[in-house]
């Protein structure tokens, strides 16, 4: 067994050693001869400074690509894609860490279906409060809903308790078999930031795998929300033309009937 493990890093300073140190003792734990692709999109925090440090402490794990600015998500994501060597892929944000008991579970997700394609486990605050990591797929009104209440709904929802499919999973924390891009490919390059995650799910589920969700296991998620509110920015301008890129491409974009029986999903959760 050999995991590779893709991490972004942007204004991440707050978070990034923290994340690599997970993964490090997780990894060691697992056994095996893993490794950790970072990519460092510009970061003007000390965040590649800090990389720096880390790749001479983990020489033999850590492998930082350091860009001069910010290429979004999917480029980036995709130059540490390219190069994983692993039976399996674990795509994880760097506000996010993770243990191995978690890894070895969802390790077994994958390992007792063929048909699951990604396997993700609960998401929490790092107060330990629940985190709205799935969902439907969007329509432009759940979009919108989730945008300006998305604090309300995670507060008002009852967490599963046992593993289910799910549409998508945001992309904070994803383990699949790396033959998975072999079927769905890489992620889209069109989508700068977001809603990458959800295409990349939604191909997994036309390609004929499934995205599993195991809220028996967990993993903590300090989100930094960069496009989360209705306040306008970068990020949140950039979001909303992905969003709408996304209705496009799978041709839908107020109801998802249509969509299900194109994918043979017959209801959310199922």
């Amino acid at each position: 067994m050999k995991i590779s493990a893709v991490v972004l890093s942007f204004n991440s300073r707050r978070h990034i050693e923290k994340c690599v140190r997970s993964l490090a003792q997780a990894f060691a734990a697992l056994g095996g001869e893993n490794e950790l692709w970072v990519v460092e999109n510009g970061s003007s925090d000390g965040s590649v400074q800090i990389l720096q440090a880390l790749e001479r402490e983990f020489p033999s794990l850590l492998k930082v690509t350091y860009n001069e600015r910010n290429l979004g998500t999917t480029v980036s994501r995709n130059q540490a894609l390219r190069r994983a060597t692993g039976e399996y892929v674990l795509v994880m944000d760097s506000d996010a860490w993770v243990e191995a008991p978690t890894l070895a579970a969802l390790i077994r997700t994958l390992e007792a279906d063929p048909r699951c394609g990604i396997a993700v486990p609960r998401l929490e605050y790092p107060d330990g409060r629940f985190q709205l990591s799935t969902d439907t797929f969007p329509t432009l009104v759940r979009k919108l809903h989730r945008l300006v209440g998305l604090r309300n709904l995670e507060a008002s929802a009852k967490p599963p308790t046992e593993p289910r499919t799910v549409d998508y999973a945001i992309s904070a924390l994803w383990l699949f078999r790396r033959s998975l891009l072999d079927a769905v490919g890489l992620l889209d390059e069109k989508i700068f930031y977001s809603p990458e995650d959800v295409d990349f799910c939604l191909r997994v589920w036309k390609a004929g795998y499934t995205v599993v969700y195991d809220p028996r296991v967990k993993a903590v998620h300090d989100a930094q929300e960069l496009s989360r509110g209705a306040k306008l920015n970068g990020f949140a301008t950039r979001h909303a033309k992905g969003l709408a890129y996304l209705f496009w491409k799978h041709g839908y974009f107020l109801s998802l009937a249509r969509l299900y029986r194109r994918i043979g999903r017959q209801s959310k959760g199922s």
